[in-house]
């Protein structure tokens, strides 16, 4: 029997999150999984199609209930871009769901052809991604298909933090007659909906595709981050409490298009941002943020933290975090280090 995986938390950071009041839920993966159930069990246009991924994407309920609303089309992802377009463009609704490695890079000439360029409103979703294969390595992470995908028009891309963010996502989704790309790890997630701190530069209460939330208000330092790397950027920020040190928290759920405001906001009102990410260093998050910022002139200090050009080291996705910085303690580190 093989060993557990380690935490995903140090002691002092599961310390922490229990200070703030923060419960532990589900993994992102397995909070989609029932809400499509629930959304495909009231419409029957309502279709998962996997590529030899019920188990991994956690649709054997979804299977046992709806056998007529799933499509298996075994190790395919090629094939199943190109079907769920054609039942998209025939009026059905659609998620494609697969492994994100191989379905934003095996399939990517069909998502950029059949889905984008033919404007059919497939909802691809990629399972297991960033680093969650852990040990598998390099060929099982998804480290570049937010870069791949954001350079094709005609797709939005939502990374959702906890699992409010992932119901809401899912269920949009399903409204709306645009391609979208949703993507999801494994690992359970502390939950943030009670965190919402609402400022002038995205104010609301709920979820909305292309409007970030602010999980924490600060004026020292802005953490912007996306996915299961939220978390542990309020961590961060409220270990940097105790430094003297008030840290806003902004989750980019939306990758693409990009809450531009929440950006500017920031950088006009903190001495630095972080950024946060679990995918390559290049054509992610931070690199559009970067662009947000030097087009609009902004002078802040700045600094990207993700996967670097190399590839990753062996080990757990908590390991690969850790290593790389992704986590409260590196990313506290990387806080003081940029202040000064």
């Amino acid at each position: 029997m093989s060993a557990p995986a380690p935490s995903m938390y140090s002691p002092a950071a599961s310390e922490i999150a229990k200070q703030l009041g923060l419960k532990m839920g589900r993994a992102n993966l397995e909070e989609f999984a029932d809400t499509l159930l629930a959304l495909a069990e009231k419409d029957r246009n309502i279709l998962a199609v996997t590529s030899d991924s019920r188990g991994s994407g956690k649709l054997g309920p979804f299977g046992q209930k709806l056998p007529d609303q799933i499509v298996e089309l075994g190790i395919a992802e090629q094939n199943l871009v190109g079907i769920t377009a054609g039942l998209a463009s025939c009026g059905k609704i659609v998620y494609a769901v697969s492994p994100a490695c191989f379905l934003t890079a095996r399939a990517l000439e069909q998502i950029k052809n059949d889905v984008c360029y033919s404007d059919n409103p497939v909802k691809v979703i990629g399972i297991s991604a960033g680093v969650s294969y852990g040990a598998l390595g390099t060929t099982h992470h998804s480290l570049h298909d937010l870069a791949a995908l954001r350079a094709i028009n005609n797709i939005d891309i939502v990374v959702p933090a906890d699992n409010f963010e992932t119901r809401e996502a899912i269920r949009l989704a399903a409204t709306r007659s645009k391609p979208i790309y949703i993507r999801f790890g494994k690992a359970p997630m502390y939950s943030l909906e009670q965190r919402h701190e609402g400022t002038k530069a995205g104010k609301h209460e709920g979820f909305e595709i292309g409007m970030s939330r602010v999980i924490r208000d600060g004026r020292d330092l802005a953490f912007i981050a996306t996915g299961e790397t939220v978390i542990h950027a309020l961590l961060a920020a409220e270990s940097l409490k105790f430094k003297g040190l008030s840290s806003r928290v902004i989750s980019m759920h939306t990758i693409k298009p990009l809450d531009r405001d929440a950006i500017l906001s920031a950088a006009n009102d903190c001495r630095a941002i972080i950024t946060v990410e679990e995918h390559m260093i290049h054509g992610g998050l931070g690199e559009a943020c970067a662009s947000v910022l030097m087009e609009a002139g902004a002078r802040v200090k700045f600094k990207i933290i993700g996967i670097p050009d190399e590839y990753t080291v062996t080990g757990s996705q908590a390991d690969i975090f850790r290593h790389y910085g992704i986590s409260m303690e590196g990313l506290s580190k990387t806080a003081l280090e940029l202040i000064g």
